[in-house]
């Protein structure tokens, strides 16, 4: 029997993908490397924007056309959700929470349904022991660990607690273990990943105490954590930025919104000052990070006057970059019934004018990198026979190799590369043997 995953999102998702992939394995599955010839292609779901759950339905759309043998699965945010069900009713086998991996094979005998959840007779594992399953990782040199599941914030916009539970975090002692084994293996680079990272307690170790003893591990490696909150960005964290090379340059924090009464209604729970002075002392604690964030343009009830707010935290706060999300009602949030009283147009008319300043941002920040010697953890090659990575803040470098070096010795491995040009967000450079 052979399997195929498809990843819809974030890094959660394939993050559940790695690990859905290690059970399959574990019970005789072989990855197929051709959707339309596998037995059972699972979709691993991110419910956070409406593209990406139009992405599901066109997706399983062409699955039943072009492979119509096939058994789909919906894993991941979407699979409680009784309208995506309902609109799915007949063409997917089942919709599967993770808490229900245990029980895949034993589901996909039975026939085809769309009522396969809430039986109290599963076997069910918590969050904690899903995330002790050792993935299969995609990347030979870049390794997504998983420090925690759900979230407790209740952003009124967001599905996040409803689809994925409360939070829940894995002991330091596991977290400690498997990122040793990576740097063992020679994993490079090392991704933290949570819905709230900055979050994490688990007894006496929090978010820096566990990013210090981590940082602390002997190895030729970097250290990544996605996604942080303001709520969560304490002066000790803050402080552990700075301790160590070892955690990159690079700090990726949503603000959201530039308007206090939005950012209320959004139920953040912090304001514009405090999002303002907490970027001032972290560019003062770790001099040259690279800021990037979240932003969502069009919620409901934002004015004109409310978004030129968010326009001018961006020029003042110049943001490496940003992902911009146009506001989409979410089922079951609290924002749900709320009145999307801000026109598609007017959406897609902030959202330019954002992406904007971001260019500009980001060539003038970028133009601080010519003449300059980065370290590049080498990513692969493309079309055009030049090599890609980025660096520990994050850019994206391409540059040419000589003939006499080979992709095994470039790709998954450190390198030098001197900055001597800036082709649209990018930089471009030369190896420095």
């Amino acid at each position: 029997m052979y399997y195929y995953i498809i990843t819809i999102g974030c890094q959660m998702s394939k993050a559940d993908s790695e690990r859905i992939a290690t059970f399959l394995e574990d019970n005789g599955y072989k990855q197929q490397e051709d959707w339309s010839q596998a037995d059972l292609i699972i979709l691993t779901t991110c419910g956070v924007r409406q593209s990406a759950e139009d992405r599901a339905y066109g997706l399983v759309g062409r699955i039943c056309k072009l492979n119509p043998k096939a058994r789909i699965v919906i894993a991941g945010c979407l699979a409680k959700r009784k309208d995506v069900q309902k609109r799915l009713a007949g063409k997917v086998d089942l919709f599967m929470p993770i808490d229900e991996l245990p029980n895949l094979l034993k589901l996909l005998k039975n026939c085809r349904s769309g009522n396969l959840l809430g039986n109290d007779n599963l076997k069910k594992i918590s969050a904690g022991e899903y995330l002790t399953i050792r993935p299969k990782h995609e990347s030979s040199f870049s390794a997504y660990v998983p420090i925690g599941n759900g979230c407790n914030n209740f952003c009124s916009y967001c599905v996040v607690p409803y689809a994925r539970g409360p939070e829940v975090y894995r002991p330091a002692d596991d977290i400690i273990t498997e990122v040793k084994d990576l740097i063992g293996e020679g994993y490079k680079e090392i991704i933290l990943i949570a819905q709230n990272v900055n979050s994490y307690q688990s007894g006496q170790i929090n978010s820096p105490k566990l990013l210090g003893e981590l940082a602390a591990l002997p190895g030729n490696f970097w250290l990544r954590f996605f996604s942080s909150h303001p709520k969560d960005l304490s002066a000790e964290l803050i402080s552990v930025l700075a301790s160590s090379d070892k955690i990159c340059q690079h700090l990726h924090v949503a603000v959201q919104s530039g308007d206090d009464e939005i950012l209320e209604t959004m139920n953040r729970k912090y304001t514009v000052a405090h999002f303002r002075s907490l970027i001032e002392k972290i560019r003062q604690t770790k001099p040259g990070i690279v800021i990037t964030t979240d932003a969502i343009v069009g919620f409901p009830g934002e004015t004109k006057k409310q978004f030129l707010n968010t326009v001018k935290l961006f020029k003042d706060m110049n943001f490496d970059m940003a992902y911009i999300s146009i506001y989409s009602p979410r089922p079951g949030t609290v924002s749900w019934n709320m009145k999307d009283d801000v026109s598609r147009e007017e959406k897609k008319h902030r959202e330019k004018v954002l992406l904007d300043i971001l260019e500009t941002n980001s060539k003038n920040n970028n133009n601080g990198y010519i003449g300059k010697e980065l370290t590049v953890l080498v990513e692969g090659i493309n079309k055009r026979g030049k090599y890609y990575g980025k660096n520990s803040g994050f850019k994206t470098i391409r540059f040419i190799v000589p003939v006499e070096l080979s992709q095994e010795d470039i790709v998954g491995n450190f390198v030098k590369v001197k900055i001597n040009k800036i082709v649209g967000n990018n930089l471009e450079g030369e190896l420095i043997k």
